[in-house]
């Protein structure tokens, strides 16, 4: 794993989202607790909706067009609704994120 600095923790709003532009879009910094942050796709495989504007509780995030919910571990969509997002490996280091490059550089090569 290759890892890239992609800000501090207190950039990113508790049960909040931050954007971080990357070569293949916008991935979106999720923070769900105070010391707990995890990197997905932006966009909501239902109809787009902007997930980094959705609503992050405990370990998942709810689309704000539809409120699709997907749980930030796996990707995968919950309840009745069939569908995934791309989750990419992030750590914490000395409170900085560190987003795992080699996986959005694989990303990009698929």
């Amino acid at each position: 794993m290759s890892w890239i600095d992609i800000g501090h923790i207190d950039e990113v709003p508790l049960r909040g989202a931050r954007l971080v532009k990357t070569h293949i879009g916008c991935i979106a910094v999720f923070r769900t607790a105070e010391a707990e942050v995890y990197a997905a796709t932006n966009s909501c495989p239902h109809k787009g909706g902007p997930l980094s504007e959705g609503i992050v509780h405990g370990q998942s995030v709810t689309c704000p067009l539809h409120n699709w919910v997907f749980d930030l571990n796996t990707g995968e969509a919950q309840g009745a609704d069939d569908g995934h997002i791309t989750t990419y490996p992030v750590r914490l280091e000395d409170g900085r994120i560190l987003l795992d490059d080699s996986a959005v550089t694989r990303r990009s090569a698929a």
